[in-house]
This record gives structure tokens, sequence and C-alpha cells, in this order.
């Protein structure tokens, strides 16, 4: 990492915020799932961020060169809008602990995307590092809910297809808009995707008769605009804040933390944690260190 002194310490608060915040939206999106089906979590997400940064994109989007759209709109849909339908639609089936945990594989992908697209070079310990994370996701993909070996679980693909595009829109921000504000990315990018999700709810939710269900419904769609305001749009404002602060890969090596986190609220809701999934979050945190190893 080269970060100038000055800003060392607003970079490291600025991690440890995000992995709290991040690594605290696994169990909200469980906690909606009671109620909403998964698509509508998803969409629900974007459409409270999108309204809640509206304003701000329509009053920055004069910053914005319209050369830098297309890559705006690539950072909104890959770190955005297909994360938040892949990942509810996964934590149907898995824990909010392993899912956490799977999701630290996106400084591996945004190291592969770097090497493939963006010239990076990837050095020999590096290999090491991808096949350490990549075993350890395969090690909880085996996992079932009661802690114990067995089948392959599909649902976990959705959680390590998610992180690939985390790792799309790392690389793309590095590359392509450092130079803009963090606001107004962040603003822009919900901007251009957040009426695709509301297209979504007004054809596939029905979102009346299931608030019309009371406290409960309420309480749910209450843990999805925390994780919508919280997760989704301050959480993406300091998280492109912080690549243009240092660099694609300290940003995304908040994902060290944030699996820290999910594992707490895991168990805390009850959820079967023991040796086997230790070993895989082990892989998956080591493989990672290794893989960004300077």
């Amino acid at each position: 990492m080269s970060v100038p002194q000055t800003d060392k310490r607003l970079a490291w608060l600025i991690l440890l915020a995000l992995a709290f915040v991040w690594g605290s939206s696994f169990i909200l999106m469980k906690r909606g799932l009671t109620v909403f089906a998964a698509g509508e979590v998803g969409a629900l997400r974007i459409v409270i961020a999108f309204v809640l940064l509206l304003p701000i994109a329509i009053n920055n989007l004069r910053l914005i060169p319209a050369k830098s759209l297309p890559y705006i709109f690539i950072t909104g849909f890959c770190g955005n809008l297909l994360p938040a339908f892949l990942f509810a639609t996964a934590q149907q089936y898995l824990p909010s602990s392993v899912a956490g945990i799977l999701n630290a594989l996106t400084p591996i992908f945004t190291l592969l995307i770097g090497v493939l697209f963006f010239s990076f070079r990837l050095k020999k310990w590096q290999l090491l590092g991808i096949a350490m994370g990549f075993a350890g996701s395969i090690g909880l993909s085996l996992i079932q809910s009661g802690g114990e070996v067995g089948g392959f679980n599909p649902y976990a693909l959705l959680i390590v297809a998610a992180t690939l595009c985390y790792g799309i829109s790392v690389n793309v921000i590095g590359k392509y808009l450092r130079q803009l504000p963090s606001l107004a990315i962040s603003a822009t990018a919900m901007g251009m995707v957040g009426p695709l999700a509301l297209a979504y709810l007004s054809v596939t939710g029905d979102l009346p008769a299931k608030l019309a269900q009371g406290e409960q419904a309420w309480a749910a769609l209450g843990y999805i605009g925390i994780l919508g305001i919280f997760g989704t749009a301050l959480g993406l404002v300091f998280f492109n804040k912080l690549v243009k602060m240092t660099s694609p890969v300290f940003a995304s090596s908040v994902t060290y933390l944030i699996p820290v986190f999910a594992m707490l609220w895991g168990i805390a809701d009850s959820e079967a944690f023991g040796l086997l999934h230790l070993a895989g979050m082990g892989l998956i945190v080591g493989g990672v260190y290794v893989a960004n190893r300077t």
C-alpha cells in the first residue's frame, strides 16, 4: 500500500467502518428475506439507495464528462445492482456468516481482473494466494447448514460471481474514474441503475400486499432500509473515496475484516459455525493476504 502519511489514519478508519457496515449486511439481508423474496430484497436495497442519492446525482451530473458515463454505469451495475440480487438469492440457502466469508474473495478477483484486463503483473506467490482462496471457497461450499461436510452447494457460486463483479467495478474505478469526486461517482452510478431496480419491483413485486401483513413486514423493510442507506448508499460513497485515496487492492482488502463481523453476527443468530468454517475462512483470508503481498 502506498498512501500519503496524512491520509493513512483516515484510510484505515474508513476501512474499519466499511468492514463493520458490510459485515452486518448479511444478517440484514437474512432478516429482510423473512418476508420479501430475494429479488425484492435486492431491488429494494438499490431503490432505497437510489432515492437517497438521486438529489446528489442530479446536482453532480455537470461534473461527469460524457466519456466517463459508460464506466460509471459499469461500476453501478457490477458493483451494486447485480451483486444485490446475487447475494439475496444465495442467502436463502447459505448462512449469513458463510456468505460473509466467501465475500472475502473480492481482492483475489480484483487482482485477477487487473492481471487479465488492466496490465497488472502476476507474481509467483500470488498464484499460491489465489489457489488458497479458491480452495477455501470450495471447502465452504461443501459445508452443510448443520456444520457437517456434505454435497456441493451451488448457491455458493452466486457469492463467487458477486465478488467477481466487485473485482470488475473496483478496477474500473481505479483505472478510469480516479479523477472524479467520489460522491459524484457513487450518486451517478446509483442514478443509472436505480431505475432498473425500480422497474423490476414494478413488474414482479407485490409490496403493498406484503406490507399489509403488519409489524413483521415493516420490520423486514426496516432492515432492508438500513442495508440500503448504510450498506449501499453511504458505503458506496466511502468505498469509492477509499479506492481513490489508496489503491483498488487496498480498498478491496476491507474483506479481510468483513468475515469477522459476519461470523459474529451469525453466531449471535445461532448459526452453526465450527472448525470447518474457520478452516475455510483461514484459507480465504490467508490467500488474500498472500496474493496481496508487496
